[in-house]
């Protein structure tokens, strides 16, 4: 499959974008939850968030995931690496490094922290941008009772990614999981309005469904 990506998929890709980056105004919490993938910007980011005083501590969440698989460690090694690098202290950190999607790494990091006797009412979640609505919507469904919000590192659209076919396709994976996992009760239904659901739908007929659940 060529890796060009022409302007109408560019254009669709776009109004995807658009709905799944979730933003919004920060408040003090208890912790910040870092989702581990293969952009170590994220990592970057939960750091700079945490000496800016949003939250005492960072957690970062990610064993292997279908990108990362190939990776000699963990996501949550080399996040807790970067976030090293960036200042943030041994005791202000926790390594949770068995987290394969996105639900296992609020259900894993809720464990972690549970067995730490720490408690949770209020939590930012630091994800890739095109990943916060959906990340908001698995915590608020398999970690009720915290009041949970999301924040990423401000990169907009353009030049997100240097692949930009797998940039497409993941946010068309990712998409159509905001659908397919309410359904199945691993998140909490966020509607996607129709103009978003046909740009999905069209990218992946034009191929970009590399990630589409079968």
């Amino acid at each position: 499959m060529e890796s060009h990506v022409d302007a109408r998929a560019r254009e669709l890709a776009r109004t995807v974008w658009d709905h799944l980056v979730l933003s919004g105004p920060l408040s003090k919490a208890d912790v910040i939850l870092a989702l581990g993938c293969h952009d170590t910007r994220v990592a970057a980011h939960a750091a700079r968030l945490w000496h800016d005083g949003w939250a005492p501590l960072v957690v970062v969440s990610g064993g292997r995931g279908k990108i990362t698989s190939a990776w000699a460690e963990t996501e949550a090694r080399v996040f807790g690496r970067v976030v090293r690098e960036h200042g943030v202290p041994e005791d202000a950190l926790l390594l949770e490094e068995t987290a394969a999607n996105t639900g296992e790494n609020i259900t894993a990091s809720r464990r972690l922290l549970g067995e730490r006797g720490i408690a949770v009412r209020s939590g930012i979640l630091v994800a890739k941008p095109y990943m916060t609505r959906r990340a908001v919507a698995t915590a608020r469904r398999q970690w009720p009772g915290v009041d949970w919000s999301a924040a990423a590192p401000d990169l907009g659209f353009d030049g997100f990614e240097a692949d930009e076919r797998r940039f497409i396709e993941l946010m068309v994976g990712d998409l159509q999981r905001m659908v397919v996992y309410a359904e199945r009760g691993f998140q909490v239904p966020m509607p996607v309005p129709a103009e978003v659901w046909a740009a999905y739908e069209e990218l992946a007929r034009l191929g970009y469904d590399r990630h589409v659940i079968r």
